[in-house]
């Protein structure tokens, strides 16, 4: 999976529009989440040997919940590969992965696209509002 980093970075920078991927950052974040940490899922899409789209999900026990709660954090895929299923297929890799692990909702933020999700049958019960803490100079 670490094979995959600049493939994931680069995908990364398609997503990235508040911020501006910092590689150093994103190596230290991608080897603590794909190696080391329980709290998170990540999973990537590949067509014909190569990554061309990825997922990462965190876990976190809540209180009203009764349970844990997970929150799709990312979904990228290459701009070559949309609409070709692959989105799909990675939300349905992540639910699957949540059910396994006794995960008892699952929730995703979309500022565009939120008929994508619509179709595969998630619906609004909240705004998501935005605010950031820190920017580097």
């Amino acid at each position: 999976m670490t094979a995959d980093a600049d493939t994931v970075f680069a995908l990364l920078e398609q997503l990235a529009s508040s911020y501006l991927p910092d590689r150093s950052s994103f190596d230290d974040a991608f080897g603590e989440i794909v190696l080391e940490a329980d709290d998170h899922i990540f999973v990537v899409a590949e067509r014909g040997g190569s990554v061309v789209g990825y997922a990462l999900t965190t876990i976190a026990r809540l209180l009203y919940t009764n349970g844990t709660s997970a929150q799709l954090q990312e979904l990228v895929v290459d701009v070559n590969s949309r609409n070709s299923g692959v989105g799909s297929q990675l939300v349905t890799a992540v639910e699957n992965e949540c059910r396994a692990r006794g995960v008892r909702q699952l929730t995703v933020a979309s500022s565009r696209g939120a008929a994508f999700y619509e179709r595969l049958d998630y619906r609004s019960t909240a705004d998501f509002l935005k605010k950031v803490l820190h920017t580097e100079q």
